[in-house]
């Protein structure tokens, strides 16, 4: 049996996330008027943002050793078309900033997770198709603009 996934997140995303649960639970104490189904997103919403806060890691980076995980910044090349992209591997931020954000739980995250520089892995779209992409780097957050 395995524990509970830690959750990498920026110090940015994880206020937010501490802000809305906060509006979240004034609301829920004020309000008793809501509509049950409002009511009741209401507290899956407020169970879901509980669960990712107790498992964040709120922006300690990972080791520097070139594995794609969550905190890494990751550039990679799309093999079909030949295109770069560089994003985090973490969680979403309402505004993150200069870079782009993707879930480790995307299936773009989860074909890379643990992949090094140079390996090549494969996702499926919702569509159905294949899409294949190459690992060129990956280096923790914090470094992210040194290696511009």
């Amino acid at each position: 049996m395995t524990g509970p996934q830690s959750v990498w997140m920026t110090r940015s995303a994880h206020n937010r996330l501490q802000a809305e649960l906060n509006e979240l639970l004034e609301t829920h104490e004020e309000d008793e008027s809501v509509a049950l189904d409002h009511l009741q997103a209401n507290r899956a919403r407020i169970a879901q943002i509980r669960d990712l806060l107790s498992h964040a890691v709120v922006g300690e980076d990972p080791p520097d050793d070139g594995i794609a995980e969550p905190g890494m910044v990751l550039t990679v090349r799309f093999d079909d078309t030949k295109e770069t992209e560089t994003f985090l591997l973490g969680v979403r931020d309402v505004d993150p900033g200069d870079i782009e954000v993707y879930s480790p739980q995307s299936p773009l995250g989860t074909a890379l997770a643990g992949a090094r520089p140079g390996e090549q892995r494969s996702y499926r779209v919702p569509s159905g198709d294949s899409v294949s992409v190459t690992l060129l780097s990956a280096v923790p957050y914090s470094q992210r603009d040194a290696t511009a």
